[in-house]
C-alpha cells in the first residue's frame, strides 16, 4: 500500500484524464495517475478493451478547433484528423508535457470510497489501496451502451456499435442501423459501402451539418464569425442547409421537428450522397420486428440479417457511482464538480455541441486551480466551494434543447466557455494551459532563480 493521502488521484489516461494531469503537473501539484490499459489515449486506441473505437473514425470537429490550449494539432493533419492521427496526437500531447512516465499502466480501479474525514481510498482491482485528498474521475463516458429493446421477436443478429469494428463485418449482409449520431451515421455509410442492403432507421428528423463549407471546415466558419443572435444564426444557417440539402423528405428522411441547433448536430457530409445515390434507404422508427422482418413506424417492412444499435452510452462511473447519482448525466458543477462531495471531480461527463478537448482543458485547469488554493488553504477556494453548492448557471445560450435523455443538462459550447471563463477570471485561475515549450523555460528560469538564491 502507498500512502499518498495528500494528494490527487486522476483514473484514467484518456483525453480528460491527460488534460488533468497536464494542469496538476503545471501547478507543481502531486498526483497519482491510473490507468487500466497499456498506454494513453482512452477510446482512440482501437486496441483498448472495450473501446468503441472503429476503423473508419474521424474527429467531427476539426483539426484547428479540437486540440489541447497550447498544444494545437499538427498542420499536417487531415481537416477531419482520422483515429490514428488522433492517438499519435494523444501521445505526443502526454510525451511533450512528461506525463507518460507518470502514469501507472496496467492499473484497474475497483473502487473509489469516501472516508470520515473527507478524503478518498481508492481500490485498484489486485486490492492494493490508497488514500488521497481528491479523486478525478476520468472514465470516459461511451464504454456503457445504451441498449434499447426490440419491439417483438427479431431473429438475426443484433449488436450495439461499441463492438462494431470493421466494414467488412458488413459485408455480404442485409443491415439495418438504428441511430442517427455521428458514429450511427459513419457506420450507416459503411454499410451503403460494403453491406448487400443498407438502412437508416431514425425516430425523428436531423438536421445534417456537412463538415466543409465553402472549402472550410464548417466549425471553423462559425467560430470566425460573425457572432450572431442565436434566432438570427437559426435562421441564417438553417435557409443554407435546406439550399445546399435540399428538401430531407425527398430522401426518405423525417422533417425535422426542432429548429437548428436544438439537438446534438449530425456533422456528416457522406450520408446524404449515399442516400442521394441510392446506396442506403432512410426509414423512421421500429413498429416491430417479426423474424427477420423489421416493420417501421411508416407502414413499410423489410428484411434484414443483423440490426446494429447506434444507440448511444450511459454516463456509468462504475468505480464511484453512488457518488455521481444519475447514470444519464451526474449532477456536476459545470459537468466537473460533486456537489454534495468535496474532492471528487469527473471531466468527459459534458453533453455540447462542440468539439471536447478544449473543453476538457478548461475544466482541468479550473480542478487544478481549485486543489491548488485548497491545498495553500487560499480564500478562493472557500468561495469556489461556496459556488459548487449554490451555483445553478443557465448555459443553454438561449436554445431550447429537445426533450430527450441524452439532451438532459445539454449546455451550449459557448455559453459553457464563456462561463467558464467568467468564473475563472473572478478566481483569478487560468483556464487554458501552456505550451510546453513555454513550460520548459519557466522550469528553467525557476532553476536559474534557485541556484543564485543558493549562491
Amino acid at each position: 500500500m502507498r500512502e499518498s493521502q495528500f494528494d490527487t488521484c486522476v483514473i484514467g489516461a484518456g483525453p480528460a484524464g491527460l488534460a488533468v494531469a497536464r494542469a496538476l503537473a503545471e501547478r507543481n501539484l502531486p498526483y497519482t495517475h491510473l490507468e487500466r490499459h497499456t498506454g494513453p489515449g482512452g477510446i482512440w486506441d482501437i486496441d483498448n478493451p472495450g473501446s468503441p473505437m472503429y476503423e473508419s473514425a474521424h474527429f467531427i470537429s476539426s483539426r484547428t478547433l479540437s486540440g489541447f490550449g497550447g498544444f494545437p494539432m499538427p498542420d499536417h493533419f487531415a481537416d477531419y484528423p482520422p483515429r490514428r492521427q488522433v492517438l499519435s496526437y494523444l501521445r505526443s500531447f502526454a510525451d511533450a508535457y512528461g506525463l507518460t512516465d507518470r502514469i501507472e499502466f496496467g492499473v484497474e480501479v475497483e473502487s473509489v470510497e469516501k472516508n470520515a474525514d473527507g478524503t478518498w481510498t481508492v481500490t485498484r482491482a489486485d486490492g492494493r489501496e490508497s488514500v488521497h485528498g481528491q479523486v478525478v474521475v476520468c472514465t470516459g463516458s461511451q464504454w456503457h451502451p445504451n441498449i434499447p429493446d426490440l419491439p417483438g421477436e427479431f431473429s438475426g443478429e443484433v449488436r450495439h456499435t461499441v463492438g462494431y469494428r470493421s466494414a467488412e463485418e458488413l459485408r455480404g449482409k442485409r443491415v439495418l442501423v438504428v441511430g442517427a449520431g455521428n458514429s450511427g451515421c459513419d457506420i450507416a455509410c459503411d454499410a451503403a459501402r460494403t453491406a448487400d442492403h443498407a438502412v437508416i432507421s431514425m425516430r425523428r428528423g436531423y438536421w445534417f451539418i456537412p463538415k466543409h463549407l465553402f472549402g472550410r471546415p464548417v466549425d471553423t466558419i462559425a467560430n470566425g464569425g460573425p457572432h450572431l443572435p442565436m434566432w438570427l444564426a437559426q435562421r441564417v444557417f438553417g435557409a443554407l442547409l435546406r439550399i445546399i440539402n435540399g428538401d430531407p423528405t425527398q430522401l426518405g428522411l423525417t422533417k425535422p421537428d426542432h429548429k437548428l441547433f436544438e439537438t446534438h448536430p449530425a456533422i456528416n457530409s457522406m450520408l446524404i450522397h449515399h442516400l442521394q445515390h441510392g446506396d442506403i434507404t432512410a426509414k423512421p422508427g421500429i413498429a416491430r420486428t417479426e423474424g427477420r422482418t423489421v416493420y417501421f413506424t411508416d407502414g413499410t417492412s423489410d428484411d434484414f440479417d443483423l440490426v446494429l444499435l447506434a444507440t448511444g452510452y450511459v454516463h456509468k462511473v462504475p468505480v464511484a457511482q453512488r457518488y455521481f447519482g444519475d447514470e444519464q448525466h451526474p449532477d456536476l458543477y459545470l459537468s466537473s464538480f460533486s456537489r454534495e462531495h468535496e474532492g471528487l471531480f469527473g471531466i468527459g461527463f459534458v453533453e455540447t455541441n462542440s468539439g471536447a478537448y478544449q473543453l476538457f482543458d478548461s475544466q482541468a485547469q479550473l480542478i487544478a486551480g481549485y486543489v491548488h488554493d485548497a491545498r495553500h488553504r487560499l480564500p478562493n477556494a472557500e468561495r469556489f466551494a461556496r459556488l459548487i453548492r449554490s451555483d445553478r448557471p443557465d448555459l443553454s445560450g438561449g436554445l431550447r434543447f429537445v426533450d430527450s435523455p441524452r439532451h438532459t443538462g445539454y449546455v451550449d459550447s459557448g455559453a459553457f466557455v464563456k462561463y467558464l471563463g467568467k468564473v475563472a477570471g473572478e478566481m483569478g485561475w487560468r483556464i487554458q494551459g501552456r505550451s510546453p515549450h513555454a513550460l520548459s523555460e519557466r522550469r528553467e528560469l525557476a532553476g536559474r532563480i534557485q541556484e543564485g538564491r543558493a549562491a
